[in-house]
């Protein structure tokens, strides 16, 4: 293994003994996935089902990058039920966080890096979360780490002379186009297995993103007594 790579490694035990290992394994420069994967299922074309935000060109790039890198993932669940129990392992470098929870919790976790890091352009934007990866994070942990991310690029985007958005004005549109592709992978994968675990892992993500547009909407307040009690509001 290179010593130089960010390293998550997923495992999922069951009651049954059936247990499943997965290595997610990102660049450290450039903290893409680096795939392993040599089948491509029909369903991985790009022009199959193609995201409507998508900003690829099908007559140039095959497959959709989302859809080959969770493809294991989606073989390999694709006969189980999302509310199956199970006990979720993530292990890192740093440390190794156990669960005991539901396979599309356990799956929701680790199908956010993929698509985080598969080098889709709508996604880019939160590929600087996989590289502090939280896994089976609630809502509040969810939004209170987007919001921070964002606005921690817009500072360095400020810094280089570029222009920020420190008052979240363009956020909303972001997260509405990480919905589409949501709605788009979960149509392709709609027609590769046969249960549920895979598809309603990514309506758990989608979920997240649209609660966060909401609380946008929202002002943040859930946020905000994180930072004022409610006499300073």
């Amino acid at each position: 293994m290179n010593t130089t790579d960010i390293t998550y490694k997923y495992c999922f035990d069951f009651p049954n003994g059936t247990k499943k290992r997965f290595l997610i394994q990102l660049d450290s420069k450039t903290l893409l996935f680096k795939s392993t994967i040599h089948s491509r299922p029909d369903w991985t074309y790009l022009a199959d089902h193609q995201c409507t935000c998508c900003t690829l060109d099908k007559n140039t790039v095959t497959y959709c990058p989302i859809a080959v890198n969770i493809s294991e993932l989606v073989t390999s669940f694709k006969d189980i039920v999302s509310h199956e129990s199970c006990n979720v392992s993530c292990i890192t470098a740093e440390r190794t966080v156990t669960k005991n929870t539901l396979v599309q919790d356990g799956l929701s976790s680790i199908i956010g890096i993929i698509m985080a890091t598969s080098g889709c352009p709508t996604m880019d934007i939160l590929k600087p979360m996989a590289r502090f990866h939280l896994p089976f994070a609630t809502v509040d942990e969810a939004m209170f780490r987007s919001i921070s991310v964002y606005l921690l690029r817009q500072y360095f985007t400020y810094q280089k002379g570029g222009s920020s958005d420190f008052f979240l004005k363009n956020v909303k549109f972001y997260y509405q186009e990480i919905e589409n592709v949501n709605k788009g992978i979960l149509n392709r994968i709609r027609h590769a297995s046969k249960l549920d675990a895979d598809r309603n892992a990514i309506v758990i993500l989608n979920a997240l993103a649209q609660i966060l547009n909401m609380e946008i909407d929202d002002d943040l307040r859930s946020l905000r007594s994180i930072f004022f009690s409610e006499d300073e509001e």
